[in-house]
């Protein structure tokens, strides 16, 4: 493992790295939008399709690209002094400069925990591409993360290639063996679909989705069974944890549903920089 940038000018490289971040934090602010609302809307499309239901008539483009960067209370489009990752924010001060209505503070946010996750996958990875895959994972965590969060979905087009991803990285091997990232992504997907089929049987009621049983084997594809446990562990903890207090607060309900993918989001995270050291010191205790 690295633990350093490794280059003549670390300065320069820590410069290039946030400013790598910040672009990436920009589109996934994008991406966590548009996305949800593409889905729906093809949704509604095979359905009509299905039951042979006429569709609604031709609707404006709408896609990843397209319309360009606009405020969402006055439709004006956004100049490209506007659109500069984390810069543009805080010059505007939150609020758009044409209608001064609030810019969502998620957009914010975004880009600065993929910043801090890119300093992070290249100081523990190195400048490496053990540090850019990791950081290609972060990425798409966090954006599972915040739309899970807002829509309670976990969509395939992210998990599913990222899933594959891990398993292309590790037959060489990078993050561990793939033998283990195999056995990892079966028995990851196995164990919660059990425990989504017990849970129902005893309650009558579905206590997660299937988007959770892809997101579970996606962290079998990156890093083997041998960390599964620590990242159910984690994950149920800080599910259990939040919860709990956001019931004790009176800002939720025990019948409120959850999502339980941002808590998987975070232990995969957790597992992949700290888990094999986290693993060898418990094993070490537990034998000692």
């Amino acid at each position: 493992m690295t633990t350093g940038l490794m280059t003549p000018d670390p300065v320069a490289t820590y410069i290039v790295v946030i400013a790598i971040g910040a672009v990436i934090g920009s589109f996934l602010s994008m991406l966590i939008y548009r996305l949800p609302i593409i889905l729906k809307r093809q949704w509604e499309r095979d359905c009509r399709e299905t039951l042979g239901l006429p569709g609604p008539g031709p609707a404006p483009a709408f896609n990843i690209a397209w319309p360009g960067s606009h405020c969402p209370a006055c439709q004006t489009p956004l100049g490209l002094r506007d659109n500069i990752p984390l810069l543009g924010y805080l010059l505007l001060k939150g609020r758009c400069r044409h209608c001064r209505a609030p810019i969502p503070r998620r957009y914010f946010v975004v880009e600065v925990v993929t910043v801090l996750g890119a300093l992070a996958a290249f100081v523990h990875f190195g400048l490496t591409l053990r540090g850019a895959l990791a950081f290609a994972l972060t990425a798409a965590l966090i954006a599972l993360t915040f739309i899970d969060m807002e829509e309670q979905i976990l969509p395939d087009v992210i998990t599913l290639p990222f899933l594959w991803l891990g398993l292309i990285a590790n037959v060489a091997g990078l993050y561990t063996s793939l033998p283990a990232a195999v056995v990892g992504t079966v028995a990851a997907y196995v164990f919660l679909w059990l425990m989504f089929q017990a849970f129902r049987l005893a309650t009558g009621k579905e206590g997660m989705g299937y988007g959770d049983f892809k997101l579970f084997a996606l962290a079998g594809a990156w890093l083997g069974w041998q960390l599964l446990p620590l990242v159910i562990l984690l994950a149920s903890l800080a599910g259990a944890l939040y919860g709990g207090a956001m019931i004790v607060a009176g800002r939720r309900s025990r019948a409120t549903p959850m999502p339980f993918g941002p808590f998987l989001c975070a232990a995969i995270w957790l597992a992949l920089f700290y888990g094999t050291p986290v693993m060898a010191f418990y094993l070490q205790r537990s034998h000692g």
